[in-house]
């Protein structure tokens, strides 16, 4: 009996650890959405630049051991067995390219917006779901690391044999000592200014503050100064949700707080872009003589224009995910009733269903994105809100904008970046006779400079300053999009402070004040199981009292007065959407 249950245990043990190594379970997401496309998805690069992939692969951990020894597992970023070359040990989403002066280890979509949930011992793979994933402790790891090798002559000596080969002349290694001073400089910079002291957990980042943090922070200062302006950098506090991006290209506006126009090449080529300054690729902006444009914001950008379009492109592929177990289809139906009952009486149509949009092209319909202050928390409205020292920005133009001052709206200092960069490449490559490879963007051939900018000049109204998401009185509206595949998203309100579907129907008050985060599921709950064991992290969130914490549960009360019965049903249709 006693060597029956030992062998019992061993078996359970087994199937646990074979969580993580097993090939997962691919949930369907539509006829389109090959094996293929995903393996494309994973690994195209989108000119991100974390570090170059030498250095990278030259650090050690705090225990010694290589940096990348795990795939970067331990971050819950997901492993990517058979990659090779410049790739290989890399995972998802991690990318690499050698738009500078030697090959980089970057960022791609895949790394934040590809999810792993596990249910009874099983992995299932959801293409395009939030990540689970803890971007704020590989950044201050990757600091820490660094920072020992700049510190610690031995450390560094190791460092420049691994990366330059041993017997590396000394000024081989002078010059690797120079470029890693900058560096380290910079990223320890922008690490310890953005980095709260309250973690943000995995599932979540406050990519907003991120984006302006290396934006205003560190492409735009002087060239003396590295490019650094400190004070530009805020404490990122306001933490989100990543978003699912199966219908990210469809809606027709997009950021949490709803305030950049989506819909089309054009606007998807906007919202990429400033990601990608975000995740740290090359940028910085430089003086030029032009009729358009007074600043050059391609020459010195590394940016994967191409790669870009194509990641747009993949997303229209892309399905929503399919509940991969049973559904009770005649509850299902009740529950599509219920949500299309009037918002008054518990409904969710009026914002979540999916409606005409605005005209965005002339190819493509939009979905419409309700953009409505729901009584939850403020802390996304207060980093648009900044203002920003803008360095060697000031007096810079886009086409129908003032030069910019001194002092500006963040938006606006990344607006001009990112519009200016798309528009100076499309304007380029008009020129240049080489408008096929956008023809998707500019709707084929080319045309007039002044004609092309005069037919684009709704993008410059999405960086006037102030912000669409803005209300009054301290209040704060974010988007509701269409709600597909939704269960596979938790946790949820935009800042993830409810794990549950089940728990976002109750009143804000009896919302759980804590909860743990990682890829245990819970197929009854809809949402994140109460144990977790891939990460020992523990949300706290807030009440209705701190609006402003980042954290706070409060709000989208809709549907918390169904009764028992409408509950359930509801659940099952969005489960079954």
């Amino acid at each position: 009996m006693i060597l029956k249950n030992i062998c019992a245990l061993i078996v359970v043990a087994a199937g646990l650890g074979s969580v993580a190594n097993a090939e997962p379970i691919y949930v369907k997401q539509g006829n389109d959405w090959s094996p293929e496309l995903r393996q494309k998805f994973y690994t195209q690069d989108q000119g991100s630049r974390l570090m170059p992939a030498a250095w990278l692969r030259a650090l050690k951990t705090a225990d010694g051991k290589p940096f990348l020894h795990d795939s970067l597992a331990r971050y819950g970023y997901l492993p990517m067995p058979g990659r090779s070359g410049a790739d290989a040990g890399l995972p998802v989403g991690f990318t690499t390219n050698d738009k500078g002066k030697e090959t980089a280890i970057g960022m791609s979509c895949g790394a934040c917006h590809v999810r792993e949930i596990e249910v009874g011992g099983m992995a299932y793979r959801i293409d395009g779901g939030p990540a689970i994933v803890d971007f704020q402790n590989l950044m201050a790891d990757l600091d820490d690391a660094t920072q020992t090798v700049l510190k610690d002559k031995d450390a560094f000596l190791e460092f420049a044999d691994a990366v330059l080969g041993k017997g590396a002349s000394g000024s081989e290694i002078d010059a690797l000592r120079a470029d890693f001073i900058v560096w380290t400089n910079r990223f320890h910079t922008i690490t310890v200014g953005s980095l709260p002291e309250k973690e943000w957990g995995p599932s979540r980042l406050d990519a907003l503050s991120m984006i302006i943090n290396r934006l205003g922070g560190l492409d735009i200062g002087p060239a003396d100064n590295d490019g650094i302006i400190e004070e530009n950098i805020a404490v990122a506090n306001a933490p989100a949700r990543y978003p699912f991006l199966w219908n990210a290209a469809k809606q027709d506006f997009t950021q949490w707080p709803g305030f950049l126009p989506n819909g089309n090449d054009l606007f998807g080529l906007v919202r990429n872009l400033g990601e990608v300054y975000g995740v740290f690729a090359d940028f910085r902006p430089h003086d030029k003589d032009g009729v358009f444009f007074n600043r050059d914001y391609l020459k010195e950008n590394s940016a994967n224009w191409n790669g870009l379009l194509k990641l747009e492109n993949w997303l229209k592929d892309m399905g929503s995910p399919r509940w991969p177990w049973a559904l009770d289809t005649e509850l299902a139906a009740q529950g599509e009733t219920v949500f299309n009952l009037a918002t008054e009486d518990g409904g969710c149509a009026e914002c979540h269903a999916k409606q005409k949009g605005a005209f965005r092209s002339i190819f493509e319909e939009t979905w419409k994105t309700t953009v409505t202050d729901v009584g939850t928390d403020v802390a996304e409205c207060m980093v648009i809100a900044r203002t920003l020292k803008t360095g060697v920005m000031e007096g810079a133009t886009v086409p129908f904008s003032s030069p910019m001052p001194a002092e500006a709206p963040a938006v606006s200092v990344l607006g001009t970046a990112v519009v200016g960069a798309i528009l100076q490449n499309s304007l380029t490559l008009v020129e240049d006779g080489l408008a096929d490879d956008l023809e998707s963007l500019l709707h084929g051939g080319s045309e007039d400079k002044h004609e092309f900018l005069a037919r684009h000049k709704d993008l410059f109204s999405a960086f006037g300053g102030k912000s669409a998401a803005a209300g009054d009185g301290g209040k704060c509206k974010y988007e509701g999009r269409v709600l597909d595949g939704i269960w596979a998203a938790a946790p949820y309100l935009h800042n993830g402070s409810v794990p549950t579907l089940v728990d976002l129907l109750k009143k804000p008050a009896d919302r759980p004040a804590s909860f743990k985060v990682g890829p245990s599921y819970d197929v009854e709950k809809v949402g994140l199981a109460a144990e977790q064991t891939k990460f020992d992290f523990t949300i706290e969130t807030t009440g209705c009292d701190q609006l402003a914490s980042g954290d706070s549960r409060c709000g989208h009360d809709y549907g918390t007065s169904l009764n028992d019965q409408q509950k359930k049903a509801l659940i099952e249709y969005l489960k079954s959407i």
